[in-house]
């Protein structure tokens, strides 16, 4: 995967760059935002594919990192992943509504970042994919279908009615059946935060969407794991 890093210090860039060139990342680095919206025009590396990720730094030389992030917004689709020193509420969400993907606060843990860049790129391909089918994309599980591209779900041709939340989460464990998902995985992606304080909720849509589709034995529970979908008989 291509990956932009946009990070006006060349020391943290070279550092960041040779981890995620250890995990198969190819990182175009730019200094400041002119570079980053240039890098991200159609036309800047036309042999080359498009970025998967764009990690942006907030504190850039020649202007807020917020504007950054909105105007490439609008140049390209590619998850935005903000990496700021600024931890408080309201930033993050400042964040979120100037269209970033994600938010990671400084000091982090690679391992982290790394699983937040995968994470995003997983949601990211499966909504491209999803919104480039001809007739809209659909995953068929015995009586269950789910249209990605319109976010309905029915059961032997009825609509069911479900939380925005709960499609997510559907939808997640749908595209892998039979494997299982670990619950903070399942917390990372379909809520974007960490396990700690969210397992109930967590259990809270399990159940609703079993009551919902009044199929209890479609979604799994493995005990001290996570979850894992079980496709119907003739699936």
């Amino acid at each position: 995967m291509r990956l932009l890093l946009v990070e006006d210090d060349d020391h943290v860039a070279a550092a960041l760059s040779a981890v995620l060139a250890r995990h198969g990342f190819q990182v175009v680095h730019a200094r400041n935002g002119e570079e980053a919206l240039r890098a991200v025009l159609p036309d800047s590396h036309p042999d080359k594919p498009p970025f998967g990720v764009v990690l942006l730094d907030l504190g850039l030389p020649d202007q807020d990192g917020y504007q950054v992030c909105g105007k490439l917004r609008k140049l390209t689709s590619t998850p935005v992943i903000m990496v700021t020193a600024r931890s408080d509420v309201r930033s993050r969400i400042h964040g979120l509504n100037m269209g970033a993907d994600d938010y990671v606060v400084k000091p982090y843990d690679t391992g982290e970042l790394l699983a937040r860049i995968h994470a995003v790129s997983r949601r990211t391909g499966a909504t491209d994919d999803a919104q480039q089918g001809a007739t809209g994309d659909a995953l068929r599980l015995g009586p269950v279908v789910i249209e990605l591209p319109t976010r309905r779900v029915s059961v032997d041709g009825e609509d069911v009615q479900l939380t925005r939340k709960e499609f997510d989460l559907l939808a997640l464990l749908a595209q892998r059946p039979g494997v299982v998902f670990r619950r903070e995985q399942i917390i990372s992606e379909v809520w974007r935060t960490s396990w700690e304080g969210t397992g109930r909720t967590l259990e809270v849509h399990v159940a609703s969407l079993r009551s919902k589709l009044r199929m209890p034995a479609l979604i799994e529970t493995v005990r001290g794991v996570g979850y894992r979908l079980v496709a119907p008989a003739g699936a």
